[in-house]
């Protein structure tokens, strides 16, 4: 990125949109500094191909794909790399009440795909059709997964209920 102008742009987008990034990679990661990594690999693929992100029709939206595509593309080469590497054991469940009732917890424990649907879905407030567009599935495969997860989320919390307006 030769053009000065374009560098500042760039540079003033991250800025603004580095918090907004961090909150919707924390939630994928439940980690604070895998959060940082990823917001950061997100924001340099953005400089790397910054022209393209520029003329995209919602800049916010392609850096949300951006992200979430970069978390699945290396939750799914850490997978390859521990398969091949050695034998996961068996995972099993907290037996820590408060561990139940955290949010965090909870979405620790859906595999990245489904994760990545339930923080787009329902903390983004992204439609069906966006996070299936997002994820290149279909808005089918979207709304079971989440139908799913949420029941899973449900079970794992127990008696912890969140209470939304409207639902």
């Amino acid at each position: 990125m030769s053009d000065p102008i374009r560098q500042q742009d760039f540079e003033a987008y991250a800025r603004a949109a580095q918090a907004r990034l961090h909150r919707t990679a924390y939630l994928l990661c439940g980690d604070a500094d895998a959060a940082r990594d990823l917001v950061q690999t997100t924001l340099a693929k953005l400089f790397q191909h910054w022209r393209r992100a520029q003329a995209a029709d919602h800049l916010d939206a392609y850096a949300r794909t951006v992200l979430t595509r970069t978390y699945l593309a290396e939750r799914r080469r850490r997978l390859r790399d521990l398969l091949a590497h050695r034998r996961p054991d068996p995972v099993t469940p907290a037996t820590e009440p408060d561990l139940k009732v955290t949010l965090l917890a909870a979405l620790a424990g859906l595999p990245p795909r489904a994760r990545a649907m339930v923080v787009l879905r329902y903390w983004d407030d992204l439609s069906v059709a966006t996070v299936a567009e997002l994820l290149r599935c279909s808005e089918s495969t979207v709304k079971s997964q989440c139908s799913r997860s949420r029941a899973r989320l449900r079970e794992q919390l127990g008696d912890a209920h969140v209470y939304v307006p409207g639902h």
